[in-house]
């Protein structure tokens, strides 16, 4: 009988030289959502780095501004799109994925009447710690813990 190979997980560095996809029609929804997400923040680190230039305008070339950012932002679109295909963690968003395929979401009636309950019961804890509050400032008033209120002067 021959030995099964065991084929490990290919390290991110491995990976991200490689161009296919891994299990490309599985976990679809989790992946690209999770490669948007990373993709708006290298644009958000690019910008900022863009404006943290700016201020270094003079010492630095106007091109080099755009230059750096430019290809933060090739840089790390490549490294989120490897990054949702490197096996380890494409088969953890499959199987999150699956696991959000199990859940019962609420209906839209059940939504409304929870959101309800949430805020009123906030509204009344509000209005409990203010009414506690109240009550200890004048029982520490009372006896003096805290030096009652000045009277203003005409």
């Amino acid at each position: 009988m021959a030995k099964e190979k065991t084929v490990g997980s290919p390290s991110l560095l491995n990976e991200l030289v490689q161009a296919n996809r891994y299990k490309r029609t599985q976990g679809r929804i989790a992946r690209q959502a999770t490669l948007i997400a990373i993709w708006v923040l290298v644009v958000i680190a690019a910008l900022q780095l863009h404006d943290q230039l700016g201020a270094y305008a003079s010492m630095l070339k106007y091109q080099l501004q755009y230059a750096i950012p430019g290809v933060l932002v090739a840089v790390g679109f490549w490294v989120a799109y490897r990054l949702v295909n490197w096996p380890t963690f494409a088969d953890f968003l499959i199987a999150v994925e699956a696991e959000m395929n199990k859940v019962t979401w609420p209906s839209k009636a059940e939504l409304w009447r929870s959101v309800i309950v949430v805020i009123a019961l906030i509204f009344i804890l509000a209005l409990l710690l203010f009414t506690f509050d109240l009550l200890w400032i004048t029982v520490f008033k009372a006896i003096g813990l805290i030096p009652p209120d000045p009277q203003p002067t005409q």
